[in-house]
């Protein structure tokens, strides 16, 4: 047998979506080769070099399963397997309404099956209560975007600008191990001494800070707010501000500017504890660079103040005049590999595709005519994610759950109580091509397609539409969530065209989307695979709009808000011999790692858990490096190893959140939630840290 022709494709991890091709081997085996793409210049990270490991692995889902009356989740048919969800649901909306039943999606489904299971939701189980794990990842980012420019894409502007700019200011993210390949694009920064990284851990992002190439701001977890109003205040006292673009191309600056009037140094350094010069160096750096970005990530966005947090961030950029203006700029990264994509075309449960608002009388209509369907069919907004998680089982809550693309038993906030909430459904149906933890806790197991089995598209963190392409023959099993949709859209009588073919959907898409915000009416599977740069909005006979705001900003009067902000202290305090947990991902893993956990390489780098903790913290609790430690709180107890390190405050700790059972950081983690985007506080909360017994080596499930 003769090697396939290479198939040009994208990483199936990270928004950075690094192109890469696969070629298949005699042997059956598939090999990944980096391609030059403007994201990563043919560069890949460990798990894109090992992510064709993925389609070998052992406990590929390959037929349906259901839970048979000892308990056990058993093999099945699919005809056998979807008549019984139907009959199910077709009950359940009978008995109680359609909102008793909800979906839950994910950020890494393709933009076919995000809009799919939006449209199946609202028009084939008539439901309103509809969310997706993207409201754990970017929704603060977004609220803050839409209420300040009028629409929300992660970078309004192409990776590649980076290149030449002489200052970046990095807030919250560790690039440098969850999306390596971006750090080629800070060089230019590093070489003007101008990179600038905010994190409570010397991550490997900030050690890129040392040497003269920039600078490292250490705040206490949970500060970043208070952070950026005193950086206001510094550019503002100094009349470091941009006045004739505030003058031109904002409003808001009078109550913004006395919002932030009580955040002197002084004061901003005691609750932060930066030191005031510090501030200080920060805020004249960003004032005097001569191409300047500021870029915000989930560690200051994923806090109750996630929203007012990342809205300070962009009145910083605004105060300095850079957003729109050609070399300079603002963005938020997008984390999940088609996080951009999966919050424009209806998995959200306040959204329509094209990022219309659900509200919106005009989006219905327009929508409705797409689908086939009286506007007044489709339901209005529903709850979201934490609050869908936590009806389950309630008075009025939901009766049934089928999740997609995402594994709730790990990633959730305070993850025992959804476990508890799962566990009271009637019916749960999970569909996955892995038996993850949420998986096994299922009614009904539906096995699917994953990324190189699967034709579709994705939108990476600039905005940018890309295709993926299927280089491996699936499982003869498995099977297209497009297919089951259509599958039980015909079981539940619902109206409306099913299409199965990627091609077709996203031509649906398009349709759907033309007009909005996040328009792709210009685009389809053809025009993508001529190779064209395509950054939405890409209307017929456009050619994209890589740059966004260069003219104007998407509000009515073409102008930016800023917004005043105030900081509030977080319910989670720290007192007496408590710690501050932060957590956050590592190099080799990803999101709940349902996938990174099943690569022998990755998994044989981080086999178990580890507690990041300062030398001096675990000296004053009598623990060593390596020994076994608890980590707790009033919700719950962590397993875990100790691991020494300087790099962090002595005030803090650090959990990764890739793994299950007794070592889910999520355990630990609140669910109280940001008052605008329901973004639940996954960055900060107090725990005790004790010596234990015995640790557990998290394993793959």
């Amino acid at each position: 047998m003769i090697p396939s022709t290479p198939t040009a494709t994208h990483c199936p991890y990270c928004a950075l979506q690094c192109a890469m091709s696969l070629t298949l081997r005699t042997d059956a085996s598939v090999a990944v080769d980096g391609r030059d793409f403007p994201t990563n210049r043919g560069g890949l990270c460990k798990k894109g070099w090992t992510s064709a490991d993925l389609l070998t692995a052992p406990g590929r889902l390959t037929a349906p399963l259901v839970r048979d009356d000892a308990g056990v989740l058993v093999p099945t048919s699919w005809p056998d397997a979807l008549d019984l969800i139907a009959t199910r649901l077709h009950g359940i909306r009978s008995e109680s309404g359609p909102d008793a039943i909800g979906v839950f999606g994910g950020g890494g489904l393709t933009n076919e099956k995000a809009y799919a299971l939006g449209k199946f939701a609202r028009v084939a189980l008539g439901t309103s209560r509809i969310d997706y794990n993207g409201r754990f990842c970017m929704s603060s980012a977004a609220a803050a975007a839409n209420r300040a420019f009028g629409i929300d894409r992660g970078l309004p502007f192409p990776l590649t600008d980076l290149d030449i700019a002489d200052t970046v200011l990095m807030l919250g993210s560790n690039v440098g191990d969850t999306m390596p390949p971006f750090l080629s694009h800070l060089q230019s920064a590093r070489a003007a001494g101008g990179l600038i990284v905010v994190d409570p851990r010397r991550s490997s992002t900030a050690r890129l800070t040392a040497d003269g190439a920039g600078m490292h701001i250490q705040p206490v977890p949970g500060t970043d707010l208070a952070l950026l109003l005193g950086l206001a205040h510094i550019v503002l006292t100094e009349g470091l501000h941009d006045t004739a673009y505030l003058a031109a191309r904002a409003t808001g600056f009078d109550a913004m500017r006395r919002s932030v009037s009580g955040w002197w140094p002084a004061r901003t350094a005691s609750v932060t504890g930066v030191p005031a010069d510090s501030l200080r160096a920060l805020a004249r750096r960003l004032a005097a660079g001569r191409s300047v970005y500021i870029l915000t990530g989930r560690g200051v966005e994923q806090h109750i103040d996630g929203t007012d947090t990342a809205t300070a961030a962009i009145n910083l950029a605004l105060l300095l005049g850079l957003p729109g203006t050609p070399g300079n700029g603002y963005g938020t990264l997008t984390g999940q590999g088609n996080g951009q994509g999966g919050r424009e075309h209806g998995q959200k449960c306040d959204q329509l595709p094209g990022y219309r608002k659900i509200t919106d009388a005009a989006a219905r209509e327009h929508v409705a005519r797409v689908w086939g369907i009286d506007p007044t069919t489709i339901p209005g907004p529903g709850l979201p994610a934490v609050e869908l998680l936590a009806s389950a089982g309630e008075t009025d809550g939901i009766r049934a759950l089928l999740v997609h693309g995402s594994n709730v038993a790990v990633s959730a906030p305070n993850v025992q109580s959804v476990r508890a909430a799962l566990g009271k459904l009637e019916l749960l149906v999970v569909s996955d091509f892995f038996l993850s933890e949420t998986a096994q806790l299922a009614d009904v197991v539906l096995p699917v397609l994953q990324w190189a089995e699967e034709e579709g598209t994705m939108t990476n963190l600039e905005g940018r539409v890309i295709r993926r392409r299927a280089a491996v023959v699936p499982p003869a099993g498995a099977r297209s969530e497009l297919w089951i949709f259509a599958e039980l859209a015909r079981r539940l009588d619902a109206p409306g065209i099913w299409d199965t073919v990627p091609a077709d959907v996203f031509d649906e898409l398009a349709r759907a989307s033309a007009g909005g915000p996040a328009d792709y009416s210009g685009l389809s599977h053809a025009l993508l695979d001529t190779g064209i740069e395509a950054h939405w909005p890409y209307p017929p006979q456009s050619s994209g709009t890589p740059h966004l705001f260069l003219e104007s900003f998407a509000h009515d009067d073409g102008r930016a808000r800023l917004i005043a902000v105030r900081a509030r202290a977080s319910t989670d305090v720290a007192h007496g011999d408590t710690l501050l947990l932060v957590t956050g991902r590592l190099l080799e893993h990803y999101q709940s790692g349902t996938q990174t956990r099943r690569v022998p390489e990755l998994q044989d780098a981080r086999p178990a858990l580890v507690v990041q903790l300062h030398p001096d913290s675990a000296r004053a609790r009598g623990i060593s490096d390596g020994d076994p430690v608890a980590v707790r709180n009033h919700r719950g107890v962590v397993r875990a190893i100790a691991g020494l390190s300087g790099d962090i405050r002595p005030d803090t700790v650090f959990l990764p959140f890739h793994y299950p059972g007794d070592a889910s950081a999520n355990l630990l983690t609140s669910d109280e939630t940001d008052p605008i985007s329901a973004m639940p506080e996954f960055k900060r909360a107090t725990v005790y840290v004790t010596r234990s017994a015995s640790a557990h080596a998290s394993a793959v499930s």
